[in-house]
């Protein structure tokens, strides 16, 4: 029944990321084509801060409640814990929503952005997203993923639908933003009244939150560090080169982005199923986990990765405009494999978490961020963006290798090395016949795609990638997930 259930959840999980990804592929045509690359440029600036800020103003304590609530029964810790979160992280929120309001006009300057009523918007956005979060961290320690999934579903279809519906009116740039604030209005009426119904109303006496903290801080390093090497380039193209130029990157880094996908549902369900078991002394169980999450994120994320980047100018030209595509194509391989490391270590980094060795995870990530940005900073003004895309490979590498080597010394479990080989071998083929297809336009980008994946998945088939066991939990997993 466990195996059930986690495949069920993985595989909604995964289904709703899927849908959530759809929002930026859907966004980047709309504002790039109707707005201009520039205006694109000042998006992904503004959703580069608004993912900056939430991670550090809710202080690591939304993953904390994950963490620590996810075996808990008793409803007075369980009421105690959230409501002290919850409202430590308005403070914090409260206090750098403020702080972006007074100083809207410089903060704007900076970031390249005219307007500075943008900047005051996306305060607000971002205190009702610090809240939603510890919301989420809340569903995800009680393992409520139909919950999870249907508001995670609304609020991309929702704000998809309110910008299109505020450009295809002739609004631009502001609408888009404010339509941002209005979703997560709703959300946050919405989910709070839910678990107000579900656990009560309770002042908090704040006994558990030094514990809180002193788990989830450290992960605001990690946090920042993930940041820092995946977003804090748009700052620095923006800064050298101008805006337009951050729209280019940021068009290929979307794709390349597109491996995170596989990797989330993982992640997202792991650490509340591996918590239980290991607080309950199940170690066979942790590593069978971990075995199988790692194997089936390779399965897909490694010939998406091969599929992706042979693909990446197509892909780019259909989705945005044939002058991103232009500038930019290079960018998708070198984010798409820093994905894929990132993925592996975001597995490991389970075992990290299992722990309690947060700061380990942070120490870590935080090197890998200042590699980063030490490198940034030299090659970024000389070499534009495709040494933004290096260094984050570097970065990447740079954590995947030390993620590997703290979290083996105190945990082992098996990977599948034959398996691996196989993949590498079959996305090989995968990619020649994909470029023997030669695809241009949308159809036979689309047919390409879809024939490179059922030859890959033939050639795993024949090359015995999984044995009948696994097999027979792959069957599992698809029928489970359908229903």
């Amino acid at each position: 029944m466990p195996y059930q259930k986690f495949t069920k959840d993985v595989g909604l999980i995964g289904l709703t990321n899927l849908l959530i990804g759809l929002e930026g592929l859907i966004i980047l045509p709309i504002i790039t084509k109707l707005l201009g690359p520039e205006n694109y440029g000042i998006w992904a600036q503004i959703m580069v801060t608004l993912s900056l800020a939430t991670p550090i103003l809710t202080l690591g304590l939304p993953f904390t409640l994950i963490r620590f609530l996810a075996a808990e029964k008793n409803k007075k810790e369980i009421q105690e814990g959230i409501y002290s979160v919850l409202s430590v992280v308005f403070i914090a929120g409260a206090i750098a929503s403020l702080f972006l309001i007074i100083f809207s006009n410089p903060i704007s300057n900076f970031l390249g952005i005219s307007n500075p009523i943008l900047i005051k918007i996306l305060a607000l956005v971002i205190l009702l997203d610090c809240l939603n979060l510890v919301f989420h961290g809340v569903l995800r320690a009680f393992q409520k993923i139909k919950t999870y999934s249907f508001f995670a579903i609304f609020k991309a279809f929702g704000e998809v639908g309110l910008i299109i519906g505020a450009i295809s009116l002739g609004y631009g740039l502001l609408e888009a933003i404010i339509a941002l604030l209005i979703v997560r209005l709703i959300i946050f009426l919405t989910l709070g009244g839910l678990i107000i119904k579900r656990i009560g109303l309770k002042l908090p006496n704040f006994s558990r939150i030094k514990e809180y903290l002193s788990f989830g801080m450290p992960t605001i390093a990690s946090n920042i560090s993930y940041w820092i090497i995946q977003l804090s380039d748009r700052y620095l193209i923006g800064y050298f080169w101008g805006v337009l130029y951050v729209g280019y990157y940021a068009s290929a880094y979307a794709f390349g982005d597109i491996i995170i996908f596989f990797i989330a549902p993982l992640t997202f369900i792991l650490l509340p199923v591996l918590s239980k078991f290991f607080d309950e002394n199940k170690i066979l169980a942790v590593k069978n986990y971990l075995k199988h999450s790692l194997k089936y994120f390779l399965m897909i994320a490694i010939p998406s990765t091969f599929g992706i980047s042979i693909l990446s100018k197509q892909l780019l030209t259909i989705f945005s405009t044939s002058e991103i595509a232009l500038n930019a194509y290079f960018i998708t391989p070198l984010v798409a494999l820093s994905m894929l490391l990132y993925g592996i270590s975001a597995i490991i980094n389970q075992i990290i978490i299992l722990l309690k060795k947060t700061k380990t995870a942070g120490i870590i990530w935080m090197g890998a961020a200042l590699i980063n940005l030490g490198l940034n900073f030299i090659f970024i003004p000389k070499f534009g963006i495709l040494s933004a895309a290096i260094t984050t490979l570097i970065a990447y590498t740079f954590g995947f290798i030390l993620t590997w080597c703290y979290a083996f010394k105190d945990f082992r479990f098996e990977i599948d090395w034959e398996f691996i080989l196989k993949s590498i071998f079959a996305s090989i083929l995968m990619t020649v016949f994909i470029i023997w297809f030669t695809p241009v336009g949308l159809l036979k980008t689309i047919t390409a795609i879809i024939l490179g994946a059922i030859l890959y998945g033939i050639l795993i088939f024949l090359f015995k990638g999984f044995n009948k066991k696994e097999i027979e939990f792959l069957k599992e997993f698809f029928r489970k997930t359908s229903i």
